[in-house]
C-alpha cells in the first residue's frame, strides 16, 4: 500500500480509502476550494504585452 500526502494538511493516507482524492478528506478538499475562491492561491501567469498592431479598432 502506497501512502500519499494530502496537499492541504500534509497527513499521509491511503488513497483507496479517500472519498476526496487527492485530499485525505472532504474537509481538506473544501479548505483547498476556499483558498482558490478567495484567491489565496492561484496559478502563476505572465502578462503578455499588448501588440499595437493587433487592436480591436476597425480598419478603414
Amino acid at each position: 500500500m502506497a501512502l500519499v500526502r494530502c496537499p492541504t494538511c500534509s497527513q499521509k493516507f491511503d488513497p483507496s480509502d479517500s472519498p476526496a482524492m487527492p485530499f485525505c478528506s472532504v474537509r481538506c478538499r473544501r479548505i483547498d476550494l476556499g483558498r482558490w475562491m478567495s484567491e489565496d492561491i492561484s496559478i502563476p501567469f505572465r502578462e503578455v504585452p499588448e501588440d499595437p498592431d493587433c487592436g480591436d479598432e476597425e480598419e478603414a
